[in-house]
């Protein structure tokens, strides 16, 4: 088949009876087969129970028994995600030798029982922070828009495999951008939800009180069909929402007019240094908005370097925590780079990290007085297109300040949203935020945009 469609589109294809499950998984088996070789995305593939699968889910069309969008729909986990029958690595010789899991974490349990169909385990950022790296077992993932760039980190395997068409959507996880980052620099669509609404159980953690799952995909919409399939409480996580989970779908039509959207232009200034491109997208973004019937407005929000300072001192201290016992008896097996990062945590103090938690409730406090005159956040969702992998500069993140991590601070529910091409050929994004628990808004406005933006072009690959 030529073009892989997206999930929304390919679920209508196969009511229509026009393309099928199995023929989905088979052109996805066969990107695999072309690309993987040099994008690296996958750590584990498992053909033979991804086509049964499709199979299962292909009587279901045909008896008009579908389960859903997801029914038959091609979708693989980040390996920190345990999936039943693969072992759980984070692509570190820390975990090799694992044995496989014996469950499903719940996101994937949610999502195989929507019928969608588990081609394997993805690449990431060692133990979902360390890279990209080449000292470690696997290769890092490449961004199929150019191979020689960087698809950034750590949902790095997901995003690769979701723009080149090896898969519709997959799982990532979120403790300062690691779904949005990788969705902004490959040309997709990445959400973030709002803390606890996806439970995190069966999932390596890198800072408790940060991390995040949810989906990547080629859409908004694709985000809210998996969301949707996978939000809801767990008992086994403790920061799981209680809640019932919101309904993501149903109002994802009725576009933005009326809607105040913020934009906290001081992020943009200063010492980050957004490329043309990227600011050129922003105003575009604010434009199609107003176009729309929404409000967009300058706001101030607390600054961007503070709130990146108290989230990396969270960061790295919990993670510290959660490493210590094997640094100390292992420390050799860890990548250079995720060593050296998490040695720093060793000197974080617990006056540190206390301090910087107070910090985060004072500016959390403040976002959440800004949001009572705007509905949505709108900012950049990265500095600008995907540099060279051999260029990245892996105390960048230290530097600068972070776009994408103020909202795992608040827990608020943030998406990427491609927003046209700049130097390169290469893409560039948009942010989308809201207040926690309004994620539903969140895809909703971010839908509105790329219905008005228009079609974007394709990586190469997929229509390869």
């Amino acid at each position: 088949m030529g073009v892989i469609p997206t999930i929304a589109e390919a679920a209508r294809a196969f009511a229509a009876r026009s393309l099928s499950p199995v023929e989905l998984t088979h052109a996805c088996l066969d990107r695999v087969e072309r690309f993987e070789p040099s994008l690296h995305a996958f750590v584990a593939l498992d053909c033979e129970g991804a086509l049964a699968a499709a199979r299962g889910a292909e009587a279901r069309w045909m008896r008009g028994e579908a389960k859903g969008p997801l029914d038959g729909i091609p979708i693989a986990h980040k390996d920190i995600i345990d999936v039943a029958g693969f072992p759980t690595t984070a692509c570190s010789r820390v975990l090799a030798g694992q044995k496989p899991a014996a469950a499903d974490a719940p996101i994937a349990a949610r999502w195989r029982a929507a019928g969608a169909v588990c081609l394997g385990k993805l690449t990431t950022h060692e133990f979902a922070w360390g890279g990209p790296s080449f000292d470690l077992p696997t290769p890092p993932a490449r961004n199929p828009w150019n191979p020689a760039h960087f698809t950034a980190g750590s949902s790095s395997g997901t995003a690769a495999a979701i723009a080149s068409g090896m898969i519709l959507g997959g799982s990532g996880s979120d403790t300062g951008g690691s779904i949005r980052g990788p969705a902004a620099l490959c040309g997709l669509a990445g959400i973030k939800p709002s803390y606890g609404l996806v439970p995190r159980t069966g999932a390596f953690p890198l800072a408790w009180s940060l991390d995040h799952l949810g989906p990547l995909a080629r859409t908004a919409e694709d985000c809210a069909i998996l969301l949707s399939a996978c939000a809801g409480h767990d008992p086994a996580d403790p920061a799981s929402d209680r809640r019932p989970a919101p309904d993501l779908l149903g109002g994802l039509g009725d576009g933005v007019r009326g809607l105040r959207i913020g934009i906290p232009q001081a992020w943009h200034e200063g010492v980050l240094p957004l490329t043309p491109a990227t600011r050129a997208a922003i105003d575009r973004a604010a434009a199609i908005f107003r176009d729309l019937g929404a409000l967009p407005r300058v706001i101030t929000l607390p600054p961007l370097q503070d709130l990146t300072d108290a989230g990396m001192v969270i960061l790295l201290g919990e993670a510290f925590a959660i490493h210590a016992p094997w640094l100390r008896a292992r420390r050799d097996e860890y990548g250079e780079i995720l060593r050296e990062r998490l040695l720093l945590g060793a000197l974080v103090s617990a006056e540190d990290y206390l301090a910087a938690q107070r910090r985060r409730r004072a500016l959390a406090a403040a976002i959440a007085e800004a949001m009572r005159e705007v509905d949505l956040i709108l900012t950049a969702a990265a500095v600008g297109e995907a540099p060279l992998i051999e260029a990245v500069d892996r105390w960048t993140g230290f530097r600068l300040p972070n776009l994408l991590l103020p909202f795992n601070l608040t827990g608020q529910p943030a998406i990427s949203v491609a927003a046209g091409l700049g130097v390169g050929g290469l893409p560039v994004a948009i942010q989308l935020a809201g207040r926690p628990g309004e994620d539903a808004l969140v895809l909703r406005a971010a839908h509105a945009y790329e219905i008005a933006r228009g079609p974007l072009p394709s990586p190469p690959l997929l229509a390869g």
